[in-house]
């Protein structure tokens, strides 16, 4: 059963305070625990040892609520879908496009293939940087600045998210770290109003559709980017695309006017053009110390691919 609900637009704001948004519309539901002693019968003499086929105390488990079902959000209708072969793990759906999987206890298990490559183009420098500012644009199920949060404990972790309603639905729903900060905004906004040098690492995880918007893809948009970046930090962007590579094309050739360093990490055939699906884009001011074991290419093979393409401007 699907019930609407209503919620208003916030203006934007930090906040990182969790609990029960207003506008959910199901009810968390809880199932008693009963604690019943071993069947067996204790013949051991008492005398301050437990015996061993008795229980142990224990603090009571704590009772679990119910996430799954339908949301309205402020963009649209949210879906969180129970994984049905590993239990405590959730797919959040944003207008029936798969964005999250999150398994509630495991921040540091990434499940989508695109952010373990993303996991292994960073951890390298957040190894270096323990009081590193993280920013990430776009939140969705904040699987990723939950991983964060969770490996480097002294890390700021930033998460900027348009859409208030699922930044409500997903602090209460997977019961997030307290230390991630909200900023309910539109991405482009968000660096903009940052100060120089303020981010070591800033992650663009924003569609519309398919697409990244094209205003957090033009030549301007990359300036205010390694602007608030500071020296040696990296700027990452997990592109949807298609063959021949459209979209990576298109911001490549804007961040080559802009970085010194740019690259890509994805599966062979995607980098090739021979494939749908994600590739992880990279600029810096310093080459990128990758880790992990998905292809990587370079800023020669970024200039071949963006031959004849124009990069994007306002």
């Amino acid at each position: 059963m699907v019930i609407v609900i209503t919620a208003a637009i916030s203006k934007p704001a930090i906040a990182s305070a969790r609990s029960k948004p207003s506008h959910t519309p199901i009810t968390p539901t809880t199932t008693a625990i009963e604690l019943r002693p071993s069947a067996r019968a204790c013949t051991q003499p008492t005398g301050g040892t437990l015996c061993p086929t008795m229980p142990k105390p224990h603090k009571p488990r704590r009772m679990k609520k119910r996430i799954t079902g339908e949301y309205l959000i402020d963009t649209g209708t949210a879906r969180i879908v129970a994984d049905p072969v590993r239990d405590g793990s959730y797919v959040l759906e944003l207008n029936d496009v798969p964005s999250s999987q999150i398994i509630l206890g495991a921040p540091r298990v990434l499940v989508f293939p695109y952010m373990r490559w993303i996991a292994a183009a960073i951890d390298p420098l957040l190894d270096k940087r323990p009081l590193a500012h993280v920013v990430h644009l776009g939140g969705a199920g904040c699987a990723l600045p939950s991983y964060v949060a969770d490996k480097y404990h002294a890390t700021r972790n930033t998460v900027v998210e348009y859409d208030a309603a699922v930044a409500d639905l997903v602090r209460w729903a997977f019961e997030l770290n307290d230390d991630l900060l909200f900023k309910i905004t539109d991405a482009r906004q968000a660096i903009e109003e940052m100060l120089d040098n303020e981010a070591d690492v800033i992650i663009r995880d924003v569609f519309a559709g398919p697409d990244p918007p094209r205003h957090v893809r033009t030549i301007e948009f990359f300036r205010e980017v390694r602007r608030v970046l500071a020296p040696s930090g990296v700027y990452i962007a997990n592109v949807g695309d298609y063959a021949e590579l459209p979209n990576a094309r298109e911001d490549l050739a804007s961040m080559l006017e802009v970085f010194d360093f740019v690259g890509a990490i994805g599966p062979r055939d995607m980098l090739d053009g021979r494939a749908y699906g994600n590739i992880v884009l990279w600029g810096s001011d310093q080459p990128l110390n990758y880790v992990g074991a998905e292809s990587s290419r370079g800023k020669e093979w970024a200039r071949e691919l963006t031959n004849g393409t124009q990069p994007l401007r306002d």
